[in-house]
């Protein structure tokens, strides 16, 4: 086979990537001696047309995703927690996974439903499903965490689970009509929504 040059190479089989290029980049301008104190951070590369979706996320405590049609919310240990999670008219699902105590650099309990609001924004909503640990939550709780009540304040203790004050508390703080949500009490373990 005779070798020819470089330059006969036809150009639509080099195609390099948004990442392959940053890398070439960076790599060129380590040796040229000319780099940026900064690393360059590679171009996100979008998913080829065809390319499977995420199939399930996985919310920890103070957390807030999403999921497209067809995937599925994995909620891992549910103890003392409540998931909330928004269904899409869509068919996506966007999750929250509110902890009665902040886990250090995620969401408190009384930020969880503004941002979950926040994710969902402007989409179509067609139903609100609460499940985990409803007798270990007062519905307050959604709106004033625990760690921020002072010394000389009472936190207040659920004396018996509140399906109806939780429902309350989400619908309001979602912004949607109470009829879309449902509150469901679970034993302790993961929790799977498809």
């Amino acid at each position: 086979m005779p070798i020819r040059p470089i330059g006969s190479v036809r150009r639509s089989i080099i195609r390099p990537t948004a990442l392959a290029a940053a890398s070439l980049t960076a790599l060129l301008a380590l040796q040229c001696g000319t780099a940026a104190a900064a690393p360059v951070q590679p171009t996100p590369v979008p998913a080829a047309a065809g390319a499977p979706a995420q199939r399930q996320v996985r919310i920890t405590e103070g957390q807030v995703r999403e999921v497209g049609r067809g995937g599925d919310i994995l909620y891992p240990s549910v103890t003392s927690c409540l998931t909330v999670t928004v269904r899409l008219r869509d068919g996506g699902l966007v999750g929250a996974h509110a902890s009665l105590f902040q886990v250090p650099g995620e969401y408190r309990s009384d930020q969880i439903l503004p941002a979950l609001r926040r994710q969902v924004g402007e989409l179509r909503v067609t139903a609100v499903e609460v499940r985990g640990a409803v007798g270990a939550w007062d519905p307050s709780y959604l709106t004033k965490a625990i760690e921020s009540y002072g010394p000389d304040e009472n936190v207040p203790y659920p004396v018996k689970p509140d399906h109806g004050g939780i429902a309350e508390a989400v619908a309001h703080a979602l912004g949607q009509p109470r009829a879309k949500v449902t509150v469901q009490d679970l034993p302790d373990g993961d929790i799977t929504v498809r």
